[in-house]
């Protein structure tokens, strides 16, 4: 019987345990990148990836906190839209703040290039947030009603943080839908094309281009 009790107290433990785990999706694979989306309620953690580098764009949230395997700890405060470049490393991240943590984390399953893309291909508008190894990370931001002059986009994670009604005019005069909506991940292939905004509402998106 102590045994039995035994068993029911330790599953019992592990069910409490389990429930401090945020929910993880794995929205976006293919043979250089893993993307998934991350909900943390306050109290819960999610696993640092140990083996890959990655990038993490914050939906939502307050304060969070970093406790690697070596017992190092960080504190965050967290806004929509910031972008973070991180190194593989043990460890868990643990939301500590009043409200749930979202993010869309990128992870890079090479081991990229050193070759340095800069600016090159983007427009002036365009802010470079980082660039490494792994990846050259940038904000776009359309005004409603406006277009982009014409450049050239690598293979692309692309998180919209502000959606509207895009579309994109080729090279060649070919017209493509390209609507994002708020809080949508996708995979977008390299091309060359002018970005139009036909809606009332700004569009706000970070791009990740995998090396």
């Amino acid at each position: 019987m102590r045994h039995i009790t035994a068993l029911v107290g330790a599953a019992a433990l592990w069910m409490a345990a389990g429930s401090l785990f945020a929910a993880t999706t794995e929205v976006l694979k293919n043979e250089k990148i893993a993307v998934s989306e991350v909900t943390l309620k306050p109290g819960e953690q999610a696993p640092l990836p140990a083996d890959h580098a990655s990038v993490v764009v914050y939906l939502a949230g307050d304060d969070a906190q970093v406790k690697l395997a070596d017992g190092t700890e960080q504190n965050l405060t967290v806004e929509r839209g910031e972008t973070v470049d991180e190194m593989a490393r043990a460890g868990v991240l643990i939301n500590t703040g009043h409200q749930p943590l979202r993010l869309v984390r990128v992870e890079f399953l090479t081991a990229g290039a050193h070759e340095m893309w800069g600016m090159t291909g983007l427009p002036r508008n365009y802010q470079m947030l980082f660039e490494d190894a792994h990846s050259r990370t940038y904000n776009i931001r359309i005004a409603a009603h406006e277009w982009e002059p014409q450049h050239t986009h690598r293979d692309r994670v692309v998180v919209c943080l502000s959606g509207a009604q895009l579309e994109h005019v080729l090279p060649d005069g070919r017209i493509q839908p390209s609507t994002l909506k708020t809080d949508e991940v996708d995979w977008r292939l390299a091309q060359t094309h002018r970005g139009h905004n036909l809606g009332d509402t700004d569009l706000w998106v970070v791009a990740i281009e995998p090396k």
